[in-house]
């Protein structure tokens, strides 16, 4: 009787540290996928941006802002003015 006592509380003692374990575990993951769930958003509204900023770089405001600012060009008849240093 005295042995089959000790086994039972033996597995007791193995089964409740092993549920600390596993709830120490759970708390990790649910962290993780937190953490995971943040990242997914983040991209998500990354991607939207890139999205918008592919169409604007379709635009002729687009097109104009680049050829004046790194090409240099105008319109006919427009004037530039520029600060010299």
């Amino acid at each position: 009787m005295f042995f089959a006592l000790a086994v039972v509380i033996i597995l007791t003692a193995i089964v409740a540290v092993k549920g600390v374990e596993l709830n120490t575990k759970l708390r990790e993951q649910r962290a993780r996928e937190a953490d995971l769930a943040q990242r997914i958003e983040q991209q998500i509204e990354r991607s939207a941006e890139i999205d918008a900023y592919e169409k604007y770089t379709k635009t002729r405001k687009f097109i104009e802002e680049v050829a004046k600012e790194k090409l240099g060009l105008v319109y006919e008849g427009e004037t530039i003015f520029r600060n010299e240093r």
